[in-house]
């Protein structure tokens, strides 16, 4: 499948919506994050960066953000905030062993192929190295949920449907505009372990009692 930077269409509109509309939904996962990733130092590598709106939560944990990105109309706004490159997720130009952290948020439904994704952080990871991944919640967030008559959500059969769409309850949120692919939970969870990095913590995020953020933490055996 040919590589698509959808958000390159849509970089203006989301640095607008992060820290707008969806301002709440991002304050929530990036203090999932911060309780995921913790503090260190050394760089973290913030894949799929987009517009660098974690890179201030990162730093904040004493690590130094990276960012690296396919889309380079995202990159645009990224630049002012931390140092960036472009590249694919799946082939990163990073040495092998090298990176102490990585951190991929809210990206994995605009990647056609996540545990591909994760064997390459599992590369760049240096023994020891920490792996965290924020995402929206597999089981309570996709085509197949409707959170329209909110606190219920209704999950239907697509749970089981991995395809590329752009279906969505919200006709004016990204998933509208960039489509998504689904990953379900035991895929996700498959994908870190396979890759070889071992699960330590699991935490979810989510208003009126239903998660929609879904976070984990790994690392790479010494």
């Amino acid at each position: 499948m040919p590589l698509i930077a959808a958000y390159d269409a849509y970089a203006d509109w989301y640095e607008d919506y992060v820290s707008g509309k969806a301002a709440p939904y991002t304050r929530r996962s990036g203090e999932l994050l911060a309780d995921l990733l913790g503090a260190g130092a050394g760089a973290c590598l913030d894949l799929c960066c987009g517009t660098g709106v974690r890179a201030a939560t990162i730093g904040a944990l004493g690590w130094t953000p990276l960012g690296v990105d396919l889309s380079r109309g995202q990159l645009r706004h990224a630049t002012a905030r931390l140092p960036v490159a472009h590249a694919d997720a799946a082939a990163l130009p990073v040495a092998t062993g090298s990176l102490p952290a990585v951190a991929c948020v809210l990206a994995h439904t605009d990647l056609p192929d996540y545990p591909a994704v994760v064997r390459e952080v599992a590369r760049v990871l240096r023994p020891g190295g920490r792996f965290v991944h924020v995402g929206v919640h597999p089981c309570f967030v996709g085509a197949f949920a409707d959170w329209s008559d909110r606190p219920r959500v209704f999950v239907d059969e697509r749970y089981a449907d991995r395809s590329y769409t752009t279906e969505a309850w919200d006709p004016s949120g990204v998933r509208a505009r960039v489509g998504a692919w689904h990953v379900p939970l035991a895929d996700l969870l498959n994908a870190v372990t396979a890759a070889g990095l071992r699960f330590v913590r699991a935490a979810e995020s989510g208003p009126g009692g239903v998660a929609d953020v879904l976070g984990l933490l790994a690392v790479k055996p010494g």
